[in-house]
C-alpha cells in the first residue's frame, strides 16, 4: 500500500488518521484543504488547485485526505492502491468541529492553508450535519467508477484496527 485516498466527513478524523497512516507507511501526507484554500478561506480557480494536487501526488507514494470528488477524483483515484472511507456518526463529527471551533478559534491548524484560521461557518456546519444523508452516498457512488475497492473504517476503533493490521 503506497498510494492511499482517505475520504469521509469533516470531523471524522481524516487528517489525524492520514498523519498516523503516513508515518506508519513512511510516505508523505497531502492535506487537500491546505492545497485548496487561499488566505481568508477564499476558493481558488479550479486549474491551479488541480495542478497543485497533480504535483503533490506525482510521486510513487502518498496519502491524501479530503474528498473533493468533482475536482480531483480523476487525478487521485486511478493511481490509488487503497481507498479508505472513515465512517463516523453525525453527532461525533458535529461535536468535533464544534470543539475545534471552541479550542482553536482564530488559529490555523497544521492541515489548513496559511491565512485560514479556525472560525465558525454556518454553511460548513450544515454540510457536516447533512453529510451522511446527502454527501456520503454521492461520494461512495463516485468511487464506483474506479477500480480500487473502498474499505470502510467504522469509527475510531476501525481506524485503530486498520493501523494495527499494518503491524
Amino acid at each position: 500500500m503506497q498510494r492511499v485516498v482517505i475520504l469521509g466527513c469533516s470531523g471524522a478524523g481524516k487528517s489525524t488518521f492520514a498523519r498516523s497512516l503516513g508515518a506508519k507507511l513512511g510516505v508523505p501526507v497531502v492535506h487537500l484543504d491546505a492545497l485548496f484554500w487561499r488566505p481568508g478561506w477564499v476558493e481558488p480557480e479550479n486549474q491551479p488547485f488541480r495542478a497543485a494536487v497533480k504535483a503533490a501526488i506525482a510521486g510513487d507514494a502518498w496519502v491524501t485526505d479530503g474528498n473533493y470528488v468533482g475536482r480531483t477524483f480523476d487525478l487521485r483515484m486511478p493511481r490509488a492502491d487503497a481507498v479508505l472511507f472513515i465512517d463516523q456518526p453525525r453527532w461525533l463529527c458535529v461535536y468535533r468541529i464544534l470543539w475545534r471551533w471552541l479550542t482553536a478559534f482564530g488559529r490555523r491548524r497544521a492541515d489548513l492553508a496559511e491565512g485560514c484560521e479556525e472560525t465558525f461557518d454556518w454553511a460548513f456546519f450544515k454540510w457536516t450535519w447533512s453529510f451522511n444523508r446527502i454527501h456520503r452516498p454521492r461520494i461512495l457512488e463516485a468511487t464506483r467508477a474506479y477500480p480500487t475497492p473502498v474499505r470502510v473504517l467504522t469509527g475510531d476503533a476501525g481506524m485503530r484496527a486498520f493501523l494495527a493490521e499494518l503491524g
